[in-house]
């Protein structure tokens, strides 16, 4: 890190201090109980955690509490056991969610995700493996995403289904799928995410760009692009990689915090 750079007149070294305060402030678990990462810590096994927070992260949008809500539905519908369910289910089974909504997300679109989270589970013995195996060639992680997104639509479906996994190829932020990443990847000592993919390094995460974490970012001088798309994403990654190579998602939660909790 340059000690000569600065955002808004704020000196690099100073700026890293400040978001360092931030991030010890709300990375801890009182963070946990209105934040969507209380749905998968309802759960102690990988692949509850994994279905658990996939599903979660996918209609994580609006509302807080509609959204704590809905996810809650939806586990509830699987018996608090989302492995067992879905790998046990039948199509009469996946019928069931045909009634389920949140907002643009409906039941055409909730049995298809459902359908095609157990059909990667056929071939995967985790989601991380599948993401691993779209990062052989090239080492990336946004690779590695690009290929969850097309393998997840390797069965037949409704074009409106798409829209609700960010393709990020297609210059989409993908914050709900660089959330679930983090709370699957980062290795969290403060109780909140849970570090259970250990093959993929947390210096490889995208921050999870959203409406908050975007205006927080451009008030300090953190980024400069006007849109919430992925080359803003790449951008303000790579500044927070500069404050800490090995973790810089971590600064997602003094970000969001900042927005939310203090209207910065």
């Amino acid at each position: 890190m340059s000690c000569k750079r600065s955002y808004n007149g704020i000196p690099a070294g100073e700026m890293k201090l400040f978001l360092e305060e931030k991030y010890l402030q709300f990375n801890n678990t009182s963070f946990i109980p209105p934040d969507p990462v209380s749905i998968p810590h309802m759960f102690q096994s990988q692949r509850d955690r994994e279905i658990s927070g996939f599903l979660t992260s996918t209609i994580s949008w609006g509302r807080r509490d509609l959204f704590l809500r809905s996810a809650n539905q939806l586990m509830d519908l699987m018996g608090y056991t989302p492995f067992e369910f879905l790998m046990s289910a039948d199509k009469k089974d996946i019928e069931r969610f045909g009634n389920f909504i949140y907002r643009t997300f409906n039941g055409t679109d909730c049995k298809y995700f459902l359908t095609a989270v157990k059909y990667l589970y056929s071939s995967y013995d985790s989601l991380e493996d599948l993401l691993l195996e779209g990062m052989q060639k090239s080492g990336s992680l946004k690779d590695g995403m690009s290929h969850f997104r097309t393998r997840f639509f390797d069965l037949p479906h409704e074009k409106r289904n798409e829209k609700h996994f960010a393709d990020i190829m297609g210059g989409a932020a993908g914050k709900r799928l660089n959330m679930f990443l983090r709370w699957m990847v980062r290795k969290d000592n403060h109780g909140v995410d849970f570090g259970i993919w250990k093959r993929i390094d947390p210096s490889m995460l995208y921050i999870p760009l959203d409406l908050h974490t975007g205006n927080t970012a451009r008030r300090l001088g953190l980024l400069k692009r006007k849109m919430n798309d992925w080359k803003a994403v790449e951008e303000l990654t790579e500044v927070l990689r500069e404050f800490d190579p090995a973790d810089p998602v971590k600064y997602d939660f003094a970000l969001f915090g900042l927005g939310v909790n203090e209207k910065f």
